[in-house]
């Protein structure tokens, strides 16, 4: 029986989404359980991918800038970078100006992964954008986000967006 290729898709896992300009207390807790996440990936044999949110200094007057005034992940910052210690060299790094990456998923489409599983951060907009855009990219492949290693805007909307997620047949791990 042939193996099937696996990626884990580590969204957004950004200094300014976790103790930046748009941290959460809720993104701090789910650091460490996103480390595990990707050295267990890793040893069984996953590709692991990062998206970067990134924006220029003209982020105030994008569509984005306007309906969320918060200055963010700009290109080249301490906020825009990964958490310390989560990539290495070779890893794939898709920076992204928008909720979703078509790069991540056209990557993952042309690698012909049969299974993705999405952590990160935020739930409610940037993880449920890159699953429904995986989902699309790859409709056979089974996509999972495990809700454990993700943390939304607020609890509720994490919870909700789970919910939706899975309404559009992406699994939720526990």
């Amino acid at each position: 029986m042939k193996s099937c290729k696996k990626l884990l898709a580590v969204i957004d896992m950004q200094e300014d989404f976790i103790g930046g300009a748009l941290g959460t207390a809720e993104a701090k807790s789910v650091l460490p359980r996103v480390r595990e996440r990707i050295a267990r990936a890793r040893r069984e044999g996953y590709s692991v991918a990062f998206t970067r949110d990134t924006h220029g200094q003209d982020y105030l007057s994008t569509r984005e800038g306007k309906n969320l005034p918060v200055p963010h992940c700009i290109a080249g910052t301490a906020g825009w970078q990964l958490a310390e210690g989560l990539a290495k060299e070779g890893d794939m790094i898709f920076d992204k100006p928008s909720f979703g990456s078509a790069a991540l998923a056209e990557y993952a489409a042309a690698e012909g992964f049969g299974e993705i599983e999405l952590v990160g951060v935020c739930t409610d907009i940037c993880v449920i954008s890159n699953a429904l855009l995986l989902k699309a990219y790859l409709p056979e492949a089974k996509i999972s986000v495990r809700a454990d290693c993700c943390a939304g805007v607020t609890p509720e909307s994490h919870a909700r967006a789970l919910g939706a997620m899975a309404a559009c047949q992406v699994e939720i791990l526990r």
